[in-house]
């Protein structure tokens, strides 16, 4: 459990904590956390280190107020206290503590935030933060398979927090002291591919100039994440198969097996069953990767988190920079609602560090955000949920390429699917054509 002591730091004259009733917080005058009374400490449920940024502890209410707002002598405001990745609902009263002319840091009083309902709280989730019940589903299957050892399958569009979702899975898990391990089956052709999964020995192929563990052995004892499995060539999907069955690898260019104990974590943001279908997939494989699938809503499909999001993220920018952003203008609020958003909360992001930078002031106007949310563009049809077999119709690829002129990388990004994806694609659109 978390002292209650001073922080050696800190020059702050503590008062009887333990006196104190209710939880109660103490910063010093660098904004970092001091001690912890008591009832604060039993009420978190996790570990919080002295020391701390108050900026990494507590979050002022849906992102939109500054964290100096929490920080105002008297002041009652919103906000939410981050423990061991979980975040809670709270309201802060900020008594300031004076050594001398000078502030020396605060007294923050802590409690419950009332709410009048569930749909509408707000959650902060591993690196995930949400108003939509959906979303917040998610979570909770979360937190029910990640104590099991099942394979687990994270269905969504590019940007939607598929690997949060992974990290997640590990940190709840009895394996969260073993290695997490990531890989992108989308980004290595598969020669390297297969090398980068099972390893390879010494002489195993030009270049292999010494022997390589690979991702399977080094995620031993913990869990290993395949990003975008979908794009796994056929032959090695055989393979890998082999390596579930008989929970052990033989590196390239090797011939002894070695043992692996490792919990695979998949993500794809295409539908499985549809490429089983296509003869792009096995199904043996599918079945063994799919044991819980979880699909996670695109931004789009949750309206209500676009604003908060984009004030927590220029919040987030703030503390590198010097520009505050307090609100957005009527247009340059339109115009963030009514976007299709194809990049999700990644491309949120990216947009709001475009504005942060380009614009001054306290505002965020049209003319801040990117060319594309004033210049005319083609349509681009909206992605159906994720839950729904889909594919990328040719309208869609036609408008993506139309769109970015073209240039097939800004397609994909704009579709949400892989370059490799959008190649295929494009091949079988040709294949038809002749035909």
């Amino acid at each position: 459990m978390p002292s209650s002591r001073a922080h050696p730091t800190s020059r702050l004259v503590l008062p009887a904590l333990d006196a104190l009733a209710g939880p109660v917080l103490l910063v010093d005058e660098a904004r970092k956390v001091a001690a912890l009374s008591p009832a604060l400490e039993a009420a978190l449920g996790g570990t919080l280190r002295v020391g701390t940024p108050l900026a990494r502890v507590l979050v002022p209410g849906d992102g939109v107020e500054p964290l100096e707002a929490l920080l105002t002598e008297g002041r009652e405001a919103s906000a939410h206290l981050r423990v061991g990745g979980r975040s809670k609902a709270v309201r802060v009263r900020a008594l300031s503590l004076a050594q001398g002319p000078r502030a020396a840091g605060w007294v923050l009083l802590v409690a419950p935030e009332p709410t009048a309902g569930p749909s509408r709280r707000a959650e902060l989730f591993h690196g995930l933060w949400t108003q939509s019940p959906e979303l917040q589903r998610v979570f909770r299957i979360v937190e029910k398979v990640a104590r099991t050892e099942s394979s687990v399958l994270v269905r969504g569009e590019s940007g939607t927090g598929k690997e949060h979702i992974a990290h997640a899975l590990h940190a709840l898990s009895t394996r969260t002291r073993g290695p997490f391990r990531a890989i992108n089956c989308a980004a290595l052709p598969p020669n390297l591919l297969e090398s980068e999964l099972f390893g390879h020995v010494r002489g195993a192929f030009t270049g292999a100039v010494r022997d390589s563990p690979g991702h399977f052995r080094l995620a031993d004892k913990g869990s290993l994440f395949l990003d975008e499995v979908a794009e796994m060539p056929l032959d090695l999907q055989a393979k890998m198969l082999r390596v579930l069955e008989t929970r052990s690898v033989i590196p390239v260019g090797g011939r002894q097996p070695v043992p692996v104990d490792v919990r695979i974590l998949a993500a794809t943001h295409r539908p499985l069953r549809r490429e089983v279908e296509a003869g792009r997939f096995r199904a043996d494989l599918m079945y063994r990767l799919r044991v819980v699938p979880l699909f996670l809503p695109a931004l789009r499909e949750r309206r209500g988190d676009i604003l908060p999001l984009a004030l927590r993220f220029l919040e987030e920018l703030h503390q590198r920079g010097t520009r505050r952003v307090e609100r957005f203008s009527p247009g340059a609020r339109k115009l963030l609602e009514e976007h299709p958003w194809p990049g999700n909360v990644r491309e949120l992001r990216n947009v709001m560090e475009y504005a942060f930078v380009i614009g001054e002031g306290p505002v965020v106007r049209e003319a801040d955000l990117p060319p594309e949310f004033s210049e005319p563009r083609a349509p681009v049809p909206a992605t159906p949920p994720a839950s729904r077999d889909v594919s990328l119709e040719p309208g869609r690829v036609q408008a993506a390429l139309a769109q970015t002129g073209g240039n097939r990388s800004e397609a994909a990004r704009l579709l949400g699917v892989s370059r490799v994806t959008l190649w295929r694609r494009l091949r079988d659109l040709n294949m038809a054509v002749k035909r």
